[in-house]
């Protein structure tokens, strides 16, 4: 079964290299959704065969598919898909590409290389591979952030060029700690399956600065304050399909790679340290978030920040512990397909309104229902109402912190939460029912029939909103994946 652990990572390399061949430019177009629906079939096949009563698939002792990693797999493969996929969008609907833009079998084949990059993070065995992982998807999605060469998007790229190698680095150095604690063992590992098993004495004093590093690196990719400001910059440049991939799962990859290394501190010194760490960046990014969630005036950079605010949550419920982390995982699940869709349809907007400022968009639900219709159901998903996944985590995560005795940083949380969930129901109310902007020949005075158009392709956004919506409501298949995902970060299968 060697063939689930490689077809996520070589295929999508192999059609990266195919769309660079000028014979080869029709698989330009579908080159990321065969990558990504390859990535979906194999995370599923894994999770099946895991929940079959399997060993973990292991390759070589740098690949390994767990009952977690399978589940990211899925979720990367998933996400991936409702971006790729959602963002095929008819020529005369595509976003305006400045002058000089890359060629598109450039854009192409590094989205591909994306996606293998955050399979091998997920798949990988060894700390030091899943690091090589997160650095290369550094290097793609700085060359896609910067895609259409203009001044902001060129800015953005530097400034994400700058902060996140930092970040990476620094898990680096802890990442090299967490190996020296190891060397005065027999076998010198950082495959976290040996890290976690119990079965080598690590040196706790390494072990402690090595963790808090490598966790600080990490939340720099995970868009955690005070390491998130390069996310709204990259995140509002980028081409849509490459926001939607960023939110929905690199910032969830570069959390997974956070509880993996949680998972070894805690084996070795206990929970405390990184539990406190974790919570300060938690309310910093949520305190963040909601600060400038009030006041922001993009759409884009609005979703940007909204995606730092969920990751506050989640890096909460990584703090509180064992009984928050199924909840965590249905909340990376939930956040990437609403969070993707969502970004899919803010490309869509700016295609046809020639803007993304908040102010100018205005009375969608009467102008163009074939985008606010879906939009409106996103945002009520993201802003965790009920029967969305979203809704069900952040009860699960507030409820886990209350009964471990974290009730003062739940009610900060819960606070931060109800002014993030105010700044972006007046920010949506004002989109999508505000009158429609005054201007003489502006689209909202021009247009005399409603567009109910979607602007590109409906069914993976119908698809992953329903997801969104149903998924919660799985108890026994989805109960039991996200119970045994928890289980393999303290060491079981």
């Amino acid at each position: 079964m060697a063939f689930l652990l490689l077809l996520p990572i070589g295929l999508p390399l192999l059609l990266g290299g195919l769309v660079l061949a000028p014979p080869l430019r029709g698989l330009r177009r579908y080159s990321g959704v065969i990558s990504s629906g390859a990535i979906l079939v194999a995370g599923i096949a894994a999770i099946v065969l895991g929940s079959a009563g399997g060993s973990p698939l292991g390759l070589g002792g740098i690949l390994r598919a767990d009952a977690l990693s399978a589940y990211m797999l899925a979720v990367v493969g998933a996400v991936a898909l409702v971006a790729t996929w959602g963002g095929l969008r008819p020529k005369e609907a595509r976003e305006p590409q400045a002058a000089g833009a890359r060629p598109r079998g450039a854009y192409a084949a590094l989205v591909c290389v994306f996606l293998s990059a955050m399979s091998l993070a997920v798949l990988a065995d060894n700390l030091g591979v899943m690091w090589v992982a997160i650095e290369a998807t550094t290097i793609a999605t700085a060359f896609l952030v910067g895609h259409n060469r203009t001044r902001r998007s060129l800015e953005a790229a530097w400034k994400y060029l700058v902060l996140a190698p930092v970040g990476v680095a620094i898990a680096f150095l802890g990442i090299v700690l967490i190996y020296a604690a190891s060397t005065g063992t027999a076998t010198a590992t950082l495959s976290w399956a040996d890290l976690t098993a119990h079965r080598i004495h690590l040196d706790p004093g390494l072990v402690r600065v090595g963790s808090a590093l490598a966790v600080l690196g990490f939340a720099t990719k995970a868009g955690l304050a005070p390491m998130h400001s390069w996310l709204p910059d990259a995140h509002s440049q980028a081409p849509s399909p490459v926001s939607a991939l960023m939110s929905g799962v690199l910032l969830s990859v570069a959390l997974y790679s956070i509880l993996r290394v949680q998972a070894v501190a805690n084996a070795v010194i206990g929970p405390e340290f990184l539990s406190a760490l974790l919570i300060a960046g938690s309310l910093l990014s949520l305190a963040v978030a909601a600060a400038l969630l009030i006041r922001q005036r993009d759409v884009k950079r609005m979703l940007a920040y909204s995606s730092i605010e969920h990751m506050g949550v989640m890096a909460l419920g990584a703090a509180i512990g064992p009984s928050a982390i199924p909840a965590v995982l249905l909340y990376i699940l939930s956040h990437g397909l609403i969070k993707a869709s969502l970004f899919v349809l803010a490309g869509r907007i700016l295609a046809v309104e020639g803007t993304s400022a908040v102010a100018e968009v205005r009375a969608l639900l009467a102008r163009r229902p074939g985008i606010a219709v879906p939009w409106l159901i996103g945002i009520v998903g993201l802003l965790g109402f009920p029967p969305f996944g979203i809704f069900f985590a952040e009860l699960g995560i507030l409820m886990a912190g209350w009964s471990v005795g974290m009730g003062l940083g739940v009610a900060a949380a819960l606070a931060l939460l109800l002014v993030a969930f105010a700044a972006l129901v007046r920010l949506t109310v004002g989109m999508v029912f505000g009158a429609p902007p005054a201007a003489a020949g502006s689209p909202a005075v021009a247009a005399t029939v409603p567009d109910r158009s979607p602007h590109g392709p409906a069914v993976p956004l119908a698809l992953a909103l329903g997801a969104a919506a149903v998924i919660p409501f799985l108890a026994a298949p989805i109960g039991s994946v996200l119970a045994a995902a928890a289980a393999a970060l303290a060491g079981a299968r």
